[in-house]
């Protein structure tokens, strides 16, 4: 079969987004050009950024509906909190995946020994589509250590395989469609093959790294083309996420909400603006529905 030409790829800019109290997001997917790879059909990358003592970076409680969240820091921790009473620190190298299915409310803030000191955060919280036949799934928190995933060196690069199948890597995190996310370093030198999934998109997110030969710029994630299958390489220390699997098919999506149906996600602005979802035990904050409802 011969290779695609690298034409056929797709170079997705970020636009930013502020979370409040200036702690601002690069966010990747959705886009214009492109709402999803694979599952994958949010993508946000936060950090790295210094926090004061006196910085509050909490994100208060708000619901989710028919989507799984993907939880992966670099630096730093965060407090996790939602309505089913897990309570789970979320912590470098670990993969937190919630899934909202018919309707889940979470926070996530600081740990409380972090609180009132200077820290650091940097990480990747990324949303998958449910199948269709799994939207209304009954919600569920999933946490696998750090210790847990499986590490493999390719071609001098160290690979870990945090979601899926990769070179003969299993993740033990569970999904419900077939789906890739790798963590990559990489130092001068090291080259492999990527590979193959339907779908498939490359991040940096630190250092550089060319995809045969080209330079794979910063700021952007790369969306390859199907069935091709080009060498990564670095020139030095870097760093690099792969995220894709099979596509699931268009998704309506407003606000915190994702659902094959623009009625259910009406439906889900009703319940949240009326108070009829669990909220999180011990929580009395929450972010409110935005002003503008859902056509």
């Amino acid at each position: 079969m011969s290779t695609p030409p690298a034409s056929t790829r797709l170079s997705l800019p970020a636009h930013s987004k502020d979370l409040g109290g200036g702690f601002t997001v690069r966010r990747y997917l959705p886009a214009a050009a492109r709402q999803s790879v694979g599952p994958f059909l949010f993508f946000d990358h936060f950090g790295p950024v210094q926090a004061g003592p006196d910085d509050n970076h909490d994100v208060r409680a708000h619901p989710h509906i028919g989507l799984a969240t993907v939880t992966y820091l670099f630096e730093g921790a965060m407090q996790h909190r939602d309505s089913l009473g897990v309570v789970q620190r979320i912590e470098p190298g670990a993969i937190n995946w919630m899934t909202a299915g018919r309707g889940i409310v979470h926070s996530e803030r600081t740990p409380e020994d972090l609180r009132g000191v200077a820290r650091r955060s940097h990480g990747l919280q990324l949303w998958v589509a449910l199948p269709a036949e799994d939207e209304e799934m009954a919600p569920a928190f999933a946490h696998t250590p750090a210790a847990n995933i499986p590490a493999l060196e390719v071609g001098g690069a160290r690979l870990r395989v945090l979601v899926g199948e990769a070179f003969g890597a299993v993740s033990p995190v569970a999904v419900r469609s077939p789906t890739l996310y790798l963590d990559i370093e990489m130092s001068a030198g090291d080259a492999f093959p990527l590979p193959l999934a339907e779908e498939r998109a490359l991040y940096v997110i630190e250092g550089s790294v060319h995809v045969d030969g080209e330079v794979l710029p910063t700021g952007r994630l790369l969306v390859l083309a199907p069935g091709e299958e080009p060498m990564l390489g670095a020139e030095g220390e870097a760093r690099v996420v792969m995220i894709g699997g099979a596509p699931l098919g268009h998704r309506h999506m407003w606000w915190n909400f994702v659902s094959s149906r623009k009625e259910r996600i009406v439906q889900a602005a009703d319940d949240w603006a009326a108070g009829r979802m669990t909220m999180v035990p011990g929580e009395a904050e929450f972010i409110p529905l935005p002003e503008h409802r859902p056509g």
